[in-house]
């Protein structure tokens, strides 16, 4: 984004970053994602026997946030301040959802004599 600004603050006369959609990703969803990752993994390591299967099912939480990309650069999906202020609401229900399921299903001492 540096470098972009520093090329095109002579072509626009501005600064291009950051920008509201900038800000509403960087701040909000990004953060937002991140929590929903590691609530997913607490769940899934709760639930499995093996450190390698927890590891290859949690890579699946890319598969929502990826799909939400690609919606975004085919414009099925507008990114727009308000969409992704919509989206961040949505992913901080889950993440509400997911925080509290993982509490229940959470339990380390039998999960540390579980594990091989």
């Amino acid at each position: 984004m540096g470098l972009i600004d520093y090329f095109l603050l002579g072509l626009l006369g501005r600064l291009y970053y950051p920008n509201a959609v900038i800000a509403a990703i960087m701040l909000l969803l990004v953060p937002l994602s991140a929590i929903t990752a590691v609530e997913v993994s607490i769940i899934i390591s709760a639930r499995v026997n093996d450190v390698r299967t927890a590891q290859q099912l949690g890579s699946l939480i890319v598969i929502p946030f990826a799909l939400i990309y690609v919606l975004g650069e085919i414009n099925a999906f507008p990114l727009t301040v308000l969409y992704l202020l919509i989206l961040s609401v949505v992913i901080l229900v889950v993440d509400i959802v997911l925080f509290r399921l993982s509490i229940t299903m959470f339990n380390r001492e039998e999960i540390l004599t579980r594990w091989k």
